[in-house]
């Protein structure tokens, strides 16, 4: 026999403190990602694409000399446009233009400067950026993670503390916000001289976020 009680039962919805936490982690750089590459620009395709393949390929096997890896330097573009002059409201073809990057993997940091001047010097004529990173980003992420937690715990310990009423021990939820959190370094100049590039690469800092909610009752 079934039956259905006349009373309904509703469930009161749980108090709740919804608090943000951030972690940061400072750490020393040891890899450099350098963008660099060729522009070579000709009335004729075939002499640009020519001209563009000549010195991609002195650049790479100076770097190889250089102690880069292959593995370590890879197209990350390759581009053809043709290029127009304007005269009194009219296009007229000027040339094709062929531009080719690299990105150059740096594991001895110290080094960096010393490989781009090798690059410009074999063929070169576009620095776009540096990046500086660090090899052991994944587990210093987590311990950034982990004091995200530390500090939205903190934060709902305080406001809770304040109301006067008791906080879960542990949250009803934990979201992470990701987000890109290494800059690159933009290189605004690009001139050859005897002079050697130097760079200074700084400190990184490593940092997470989240969203979390903690119910609370009342003492």
């Amino acid at each position: 026999m079934y039956y259905q009680s006349p009373y309904r039962t509703t469930k009161r919805k749980p108090n709740i403190i919804k608090v943000s936490g951030k972690g940061k982690i400072t750490v020393e750089p040891d890899i450099a990602e350098v963008r660099l590459g060729v522009s070579t620009e000709n009335a004729l395709l075939s002499v640009a694409q020519e001209e563009s393949a000549r010195a991609i390929s002195n650049i790479k096997k100076a770097l190889m000399s250089a102690g880069i890896q292959d593995n370590d330097v890879q197209t990350i573009d390759y581009s053809i446009h043709p290029q127009y002059d304007y005269m009194e409201g009219k296009q007229i073809f000027r040339s094709y233009k062929v531009d080719h990057m690299l990105l150059i993997t740096v594991r001895e940091i110290a080094r960096a400067g010393t490989i781009v001047d090798t690059a410009v010097n074999n063929g070169a004529n576009v620095v776009s950026s540096i990046t500086f990173k660090t090899s052991d980003y994944d587990r210093l992420y987590r311990q950034a993670l982990s004091l995200a937690v530390v500090d939205a715990r903190r934060k709902a310990e305080s406001i809770a503390e304040t109301l006067n009423v008791q906080l879960s021990k542990v949250p009803l939820s934990v979201t992470e916000i990701t987000s890109d959190d290494i800059v690159p370094y933009q290189t605004k100049t690009f001139a050859v001289s005897e002079a050697s590039t130097t760079f200074h690469p700084g400190m990184l800092e490593i940092i997470s976020h989240i969203h979390a909610e903690f119910t609370y009752v009342l003492m």
